[in-house]
């Protein structure tokens, strides 16, 4: 019986800018290179961040909160990877 290499990390960040085209192309291009599933949520909206529409979708604003998690093998990188993008959009 082995044990499972998957783990589930979650982190909130508060946004100091408007999730506008350039921070959100910047996290969906950094959530491909992830193998876990991650998501981000938002006001009671949950996306998969890989692509720039939908992470533009959430509509999140400066100030506002949002919730990253993810689950498989890289989820603690793949979680603090997206949350430094989202930490110092500008």
């Amino acid at each position: 019986m082995s044990a499972s290499s998957d783990t589930h990390a979650q982190t909130t960040v508060t946004l100091p800018a408007n999730l506008h085209a350039r921070p959100a192309g910047r996290i969906a291009q950094a959530a491909a290179r992830f193998t876990s599933t991650i998501r981000i949520e938002h006001a009671g909206r949950a996306i998969n961040p890989t692509g720039v529409l939908s992470v533009m979708s959430l509509g999140a604003t400066a100030g506002s909160t949002v919730t990253i998690s993810a689950e498989g093998p890289d989820a603690d990188t793949a979680v603090s990877s997206l949350a430094d993008i989202l930490a110092t959009a500008e």
